[in-house]
């Protein structure tokens, strides 16, 4: 972040503008226009943090190389040319406080600077040598007056203006789908301690067609103790729960297959077992079958140091719907299952994905085998029952239906469902920042992803991208004219 941030600033520095400087001394008369900075060495830079509030970003002992056109006239000597100049011991102090905004984004509300230079000197050459030398103390004082009233100053713009625009593009408020969105909003201002800075960001989820709601949060204040990567970001189950309850208002939390989408591994059994058993049915039964399995609650996510699970309750009803004709309802049960849930992160989505299957194995290093997902814990057995809404007959009957139906379910309807999640939900970075080395950690009511930050684009590169097309009447008709040749102007 330092590095990054240094290579801004130098990127900043060698764009200052600086204004023309002319004057005169006794029968000496100068004009200093076309000030460009060549070059710049800055050796010591430090980033770190200020309570309460503040980011400090000093830059100590750095050189600037400036080369500027002169226009000198001494009695009947008229001369032009270019001289190299450097500023030497430049320091520059700065403090940017953090805030939020009225969007709930950070921000850099306000910057304080202080820039000096230390010593600074000129080159020159020609035949007026010494004159130049013994008159370089009015144009060398003058250049390093300038040169230090311009650095702030542009500062000050790169951060109001252009660092601000990077922190706009940070998600707070967007539509994760057609049908929920998610609030990244901050609760309050950045809090900055000597080691670390935190954001609290609601992370609440809400359906498209109910944008105003509210969801109370009753889940684990999450507390992040982990200091191994650059960042963590916490999530309670609240976060989830969300997630899940926004999708259940949506009404989009039900699956309908009919004739052809239903598995023919499940159509068969159901014939050849289910309507055998229980209605006395021909397996031969010529109607097309229909399965409408429907989510009757808002789903709940249990986080645990040993894993994630999602517990789920539903209603999968069975009909024959034959041609022509109203469908028939065979059956209406129940479902509750608890859904192994294994979260990680890809780029910056986060990504959740649910299996039915039973897992034996229990954290790295217990007893019971291995884990094949080390990282994420997997100690968690999902769980599956079902039974009959109409009669204790038909429970009977499904009770030997529960393994091959969850087989068949984790085959055909799981995939329809971790196919809606594959996308998952970005985490609120700023555009251009990524995360590598990424680690995902359960703890009791809340997980951690702790990750490394790495700039796969630089801060210009985001700047440009979101800068205004400046309209025709910021660029003028005519380049600025050359200074004037003429003597008598000066």
């Amino acid at each position: 972040v330092k590095q990054e941030g240094l290579r801004f600033v130098e990127q900043e520095l060698q764009n200052i503008t600086i204004s023309d400087l002319h004057g005169k001394e006794g029968q000496f008369h100068y004009n200093i226009s076309q000030v460009k900075v060549m070059d710049l060495q800055l050796a010591s830079s430090d980033l770190n943090f200020q309570p309460q509030q503040h980011l400090v970003f000093n830059i100590d002992n750095a050189s600037i190389s400036l080369r500027f056109r002169r226009q000198l006239l001494y009695w009947f000597f008229y001369d032009i040319g270019s001289i190299n100049a450097s500023a030497d011991g430049v320091h520059i102090h700065t403090v940017l406080r953090l805030a939020k905004d009225e969007a709930g984004r950070p921000k850099i509300s306000n910057i304080t600077c202080n820039a000096s230079i230390a010593r600074m000197h000129a080159g020159f050459s020609g035949t007026l040598r010494k004159v130049y030398e013994f008159l370089s103390t009015f144009i060398v004082t003058g250049m390093r007056y300038l040169l230090s009233q311009q650095i702030c100053p542009s500062l000050e713009h790169a951060s109001l203006v252009l660092l601000n625009s990077v922190l706009d593009t940070v998600p707070v408020r967007s539509y994760v789908d057609e049908h929920i969105g998610i609030d990244y909003s901050l609760l309050r201002d950045p809090s900055i301690s000597t080691d670390n800075l935190d954001l609290d960001f609601k992370g609440m989820f809400f359906p498209r067609v109910r944008e105003d709601q509210e969801l109370e949060n009753h889940a684990v204040e999450p507390v992040i103790k982990e200091t191994e990567r650059m960042v963590y970001v916490a999530f309670s189950e609240y976060f989830f729960d969300s997630a899940m309850l926004a999708y259940f208002q949506a009404g989009v939390l039900n699956i309908e297959l009919q004739g052809e989408k239903v598995p023919k591994d499940l159509e068969v059994l159901l014939r050849a077992t289910f309507f055998g058993t229980i209605f006395m049915l021909s397996p031969s039964v010529d109607a097309p079958l229909q399965l409408v399995l429907q989510v009757s609650a808002p789903p709940r996510c249990i986080i645990k140091p040993s894993g994630t699970s999602v517990s789920v309750s539903a209603f999968l009803n069975i009909s024959l719907v034959p041609p022509d004709r109203p469908p028939v309802q065979l059956s209406s049960m129940a479902m509750e299952t608890k859904l192994s849930a294994k979260v990680f992160l890809q780029g910056k989505a986060l990504r959740v994905q649910l299996d039915l299957r039973r897992y034996n194995w229990g954290p790295v290093g217990a007893r019971g085998g291995s884990c094949p997902y080390p990282t994420h814990g997997c100690f968690l057995l999902s769980r599956f029952r079902i039974y009959s809404k109409q009669s204790a007959l038909e429970s009977l009957a499904l009770f030997s239906l529960q393994a091959p139906l969850k087989t068949l379910l984790q085959l055909t309807i799981m995939p329809i469902i971790n196919e809606r999640t594959k996308k998952g939900v970005q985490i609120p970075l700023p555009e251009g920042m990524d995360f590598t080395r990424e680690v995902v950690t359960n703890h009791a009511g809340f997980l951690t992803v702790g990750a490394d930050l790495h700039f796969s684009k630089g801060l210009r590169e985001v700047i440009e991208k979101y800068r205004p097309v400046p309209t025709a009447a910021a660029y003028p008709s005519s380049q600025p004219a050359e200074p004037s040749l003429d003597p008598g102007s000066l």
